[in-house]
């Protein structure tokens, strides 16, 4: 679905990431972790075509993304801060969103908009809003279009336990329909019950990329936490 060939970026003279490639299939959770200023971000922010690669290039659906930005559409994206209009209200966002995806006769994913009882809140402005109720905003416009690909970056970031778990069902659910999913995270222990695959990066060079049951099997541990720890101690 989604294939990186050989993708590399410089910021000036810093390179940011070496000659990544990597295939990213239907079906999958992928976890993508690694320390801070490994090159996560701005991966992510090239498969969005919000970045291009200085070399190397990226293909959806076998189209390279750098001629046809309609692809975009069949991604659902969750910052790690979600930032609105601060005069909005909830419902404004959602439906200005709407309207710039011309979804009125598309099916819509209302069930986090429910499940975060956001309809309860419809008439707050974004600026009055704590930063969980940001996140669960964020989380609905993710699923709201039924994406086949989600990129979720840090999604359980600020929310509450309750909140969390209704994320991650939501995540396993959509899943399960066969869609691509791709999560970054510090909390790694939310990913335990979720992921399929995992991609370790480090320095802008992408280390490995392999499931999730190989990578425990490699390093001897079930948590993804201590098997991660494991590889990093490694290195």
């Amino acid at each position: 679905m989604i294939i990186a060939s050989n993708v590399s970026k410089k910021f000036g003279k810093m390179k940011v990431l070496d000659n990544v490639s990597a295939a990213c299939n239907k079906s999958q959770c992928i976890a993508l972790i690694g320390p801070n200023g490994s090159g996560k971000t701005t991966f992510i922010k090239c498969l969005l075509g919000m970045v291009v690669p200085g070399s190397g290039f990226i293909t959806f659906n076998e189209k390279n993304i750098i001629h046809d930005w309609r692809y975009r559409a069949n991604i659902g994206y969750m910052p790690q801060i979600g930032r609105y209009p601060d005069n909005m209200t909830i419902a404004q966002v959602l439906d200005m969103l709407k309207d710039i995806r011309k979804s009125k006769s598309q099916q819509l994913d209302e069930d986090l908009i429910n499940e975060f009882n956001l309809p309860a809140l419809m008439n707050k402005r974004m600026s009055t809003l704590s930063g969980g109720t940001r996140q669960k905003v964020s989380a609905s416009l993710a699923f709201l279009f039924n994406p086949d690909v989600l990129i979720l970056d840090e999604p359980t970031a600020g929310l509450d336990p309750l909140s969390a778990e209704i994320l991650k069902e939501k995540i396993t659910t959509e899943k399960k329909k066969g869609k691509l999913i791709l999560i970054t995270s510090h909390v790694l222990s939310d990913l335990d019950d979720m992921i399929t695959e995992v991609m370790y990066m480090q320095d802008g060079s992408l280390r490995f990329h392999k499931s999730f049951e190989e990578l425990r099997s490699d390093t001897g541990e079930q948590k993804l936490s201590k098997a991660i720890a494991q590889v990093m101690k490694n290195n």
